[in-house]
């Protein structure tokens, strides 16, 4: 199979030609709007969405130059149909329903975090089940993985996304957008022992997360005065990763006492990308008899390869999607831990 995949669901326009067969990602471009969102600190909806319109059709042009392909040698086109910022969401589906009506091919509408999720098996062979951490600037879920389309939701945030809090602790700290990479360089010059933070939930029942409190308590620490740029990020990033940590342990736990069947723990997200995150887990992963596996940071951030995998897992699996698919701003990969809580 030969998939197109369209991403446009917060702030990154992207395109990708992807096989089932090797060489398996023909093409991946992704077109960041960092630019036009820096002087807001943060993602502007409305400027996403307009981004997102002006330039997909030139993206998916040059997509396919790189892919050596035209129109008539794709299987499928794939395009995230939600959770995301709304407007940017419509126009990535549209413009994936006009291709798939215009050809005369299959259109499957992707869930953003499916996507995530299943990235780590286009480039690595992780078999089903396996337990995930999917950790991003908008979302902070464990999830047991059975298989495509198959999610239970162990835990998730209460307030705020992992990345959020590094996001916003960024702009509290002074440093530029977009925040995580920013706390990640700055926290390799400081001493995360010279500012105390809170680790909030850290050794609480359950694997749910929380971060609000982690922001508030760092921005009245830096309100004080004396709290150094690196410091700052080196405690902040400490306290995100002991959190991030103490619930994924639990869901290890939680995995092992439904004799789960996971031989894995995966990471996935923006987040993930973090080495000191991932050398974290790693070591979880080794005490708890795991493997570890988290997909190369190009495939952690929002692109276009991993909603065109996620489209050829879900076509092989029976599933399609019909034009009348409506965008979805909210979608959950387990309705019912979403409808009863993480509990």
């Amino acid at each position: 199979m030969l998939v197109l995949g369209i991403e446009t669901s917060c702030d990154e326009t992207a395109a990708a030609v992807v096989s089932d067969q090797a060489p398996r990602v023909r093409a991946n471009l992704v077109l960041s709007q960092l630019a036009q969102h820096r002087p807001y600190g943060g993602v502007v909806p409305e400027i996403a969405a307009r981004a997102h319109l002006d330039h997909l059709d030139g993206l998916i042009a040059r997509t396919l130059d790189e892919a050596g392909v035209g129109f008539e040698a794709l299987d499928a086109v794939a395009a995230t149909g939600g959770p995301g910022l709304i407007g940017g969401v419509i126009v990535g589906v549209m413009t994936a329903k006009a291709i798939a009506f215009a050809r005369g091919l299959p259109f499957l509408a992707v869930n953003h975090l499916e996507g995530h999720a299943l990235s780590v098996r286009l480039v690595a062979g992780v078999a089903f089940p396996f337990l995930l951490l999917l950790v991003s600037g908008g979302h902070c879920q464990l999830l047991l993985v059975e298989g495509v389309g198959r999610y239970r939701r162990l835990g998730t945030t209460i307030d705020d996304a992992a990345g959020e809090a590094l996001d916003k602790g960024a702009k509290l700290l002074g440093l530029p957008y977009p925040g995580g990479p920013a706390v990640e360089r700055a926290a390799k010059d400081g001493n995360a022992d010279r500012v105390a933070l809170p680790r909030p939930m850290r050794g609480r029942a359950g694997c749910d997360f929380s971060f609000s409190g982690l922001k508030t308590a760092l921005a009245r620490r830096v309100a004080a005065g004396g709290v150094a740029v690196g410091d700052g990020a080196a405690a902040l990033q400490a306290a995100v990763i002991d959190c991030l940590i103490d619930r994924t342990r639990h869901a290890i736990a939680m995995c092992r006492s439904r004799r789960a069947g996971v031989g894995t723990l995966v990471a996935a997200g923006g987040v993930a990308a973090n080495q000191a995150l991932r050398g974290a887990l790693s070591a979880l992963a080794a005490q708890s008899g795991l493997a570890f596996v988290a997909p190369p940071p190009w495939l952690c951030t929002d692109n276009g390869a991993m909603i065109a995998w996620a489209g050829i897992e879900r076509f092989a699996a029976g599933h399609r999607d019909g034009l009348d698919f409506a965008p979805r701003p909210r979608w959950p990969l387990d309705p019912a831990g979403a409808a009863a809580g993480s509990k």
